[in-house]
């Protein structure tokens, strides 16, 4: 019986798969045996291997639609095809919505959500060729689904993204399935700049109903099943991998029950 989470012959291209998160998901799809090509403003300090496989990387800045453009042009040369879009790559650092000035709302726009626009417009217009098709997968966050002080433009953004799937998946299908990740708390390399050190990041993991944050892995294997002939009818959707979400703030200041 064949192995649905055996990816060999297949193309995988994740966006910022170099680091953090996008890193995670490009091991497990190479551990599933795909061929991986990551992209990044800069190579990553070494490339994602795993299963005795490495990805290969081509320099990219998503925000720029001709680098897009080449990136897909450099992955169909090596590879001849595109099964699954990952779009990984965004992000965006702390800033006050009302003192953030116009160019930083547009740039974090245009990363989180205007580029995978772009890039999923570009897979599509491959996988649509394919007699198999493709799957498109968007990594977003809990930004998306409840308030993000500090990031609006970001969580906006993400928000966007969500919908965005929901919309392609009706214009694209049945050839192209795409679907959203809405991601948790992760914790990454970088993970002390927004927690901590060790004693913060674990803290943080305790208020967490499963009891840790995610890890790269966590979000891989979810995109593994989203990509995988498993998920053949999943299409227009999201699946929340935040391990149970968070504990309402009220329950903080409630005193019912306590004889106060």
């Amino acid at each position: 019986m064949h192995n649905p989470m055996d990816f060999s012959g297949r193309t995988v291209l994740v966006t910022g798969g170099g680091k953090g998160v996008g890193r995670g998901i490009s091991e497990r799809f190479l551990a599933a045996g795909a061929d991986v090509a990551i992209c990044g403003r800069n190579p990553p300090d070494s490339l994602p291997a795993a299963g005795g496989r490495e990805a290969f990387f081509v320099a990219c800045d998503v925000r720029r639609h001709e680098q897009l453009q080449a990136l897909v042009t450099a992955v169909i040369e090596r590879c001849g095809r595109l099964d699954v879009l990952v779009n990984n790559a965004g992000g965006a650092p702390h800033a006050e919505a009302a003192t953030a000035s116009p160019r930083f709302h547009e740039s974090i726009i245009a990363l989180n959500l205007t580029s995978a626009l772009h890039a999923a417009q570009l897979a599509n217009s491959v996988m649509q060729q394919q007699e198999d098709g493709g799957s498109i997968i968007n990594i977003a966050s809990v930004s998306t689904i409840r308030p993000s002080p500090g990031t609006a433009a970001y969580g906006a953004a993400k928000a966007g993204l969500v919908n965005l799937g929901h919309s392609l998946a009706v214009e694209w299908g049945p050839k192209v399935r795409i679907n959203a990740i809405i991601a948790g708390l992760v914790e990454t390399e970088q993970s002390h700049l927004h927690y901590g050190d060790a004693e913060g990041v674990a803290a943080v993991g305790r208020t967490i109903p499963l009891g840790r944050m995610a890890v790269p892995g966590d979000i891989g294997d979810a995109c593994l099943f989203l990509a995988s002939p498993l998920a053949s009818y999943i299409s227009g959707s999201s699946i929340a991998v935040h391990g149970g979400g968070e504990k309402p703030a009220f329950l903080q200041a409630a005193n019912a029950g306590t004889g106060a």
